[in-house]
């Protein structure tokens, strides 16, 4: 029996066989309430596992998190309206991406302007080596061997 083909198989259904932490008795009967819930939960970070979200996530409090966030959907809020409540509980560091706001400029300017100073950088040492050493002038090679003179005599 040749394993190459079944290795292959097995390894092309893998990804489809990643279970989310999400439980069955945590699954809202209406399906575009869930769609938006398992979103919600995907932008919300888990405090426990640090870089999980919490629809990934099998900790207790990412537990309580995606309940919270279905009992806010299922009393009407909106998307943001949940998010927002989340964001008032835990701080900023609950989302997974953070906004872009005046606290957060530096976080999201960052990589941008280390580029530009980069290219800078890059740039001045490029012309800096382009620049061909220009000739001594007359007066400059005769002081050179006045120099070199006078350092022959010591």
């Amino acid at each position: 029996m040749r394993l190459g083909p079944l290795l292959a198989t097995f390894l092309l259904l893998l990804p489809l066989a990643v279970a989310h932490a999400v439980t069955p008795d945590e699954v809202l009967d209406d399906p575009a309430l869930e769609a938006r819930a398992r979103e919600i939960s995907a932008e919300l970070r888990c405090m426990v596992c640090q870089n999980q979200s919490i629809d990934d996530s099998n900790a207790d409090l990412a537990r309580d998190l995606r309940l919270l966030v279905r009992a806010r959907l299922v009393d009407g809020d909106s998307n943001e309206e949940v998010i927002d409540y989340v964001v008032s509980r835990y701080g900023e560091f609950v989302l997974l991406k953070p906004r872009f706001s005046p606290k957060t400029w530096l976080l999201w300017g960052a990589p941008a302007l280390l580029i530009v100073l980069g290219g800078i950088v890059l740039w001045r040492f490029s012309v800096a080596r382009r620049t061909p050493d220009r000739p001594l002038s007359q007066a400059e090679e005769a002081r050179l061997e006045q120099l070199l003179a006078d350092g022959e005599d010591n």
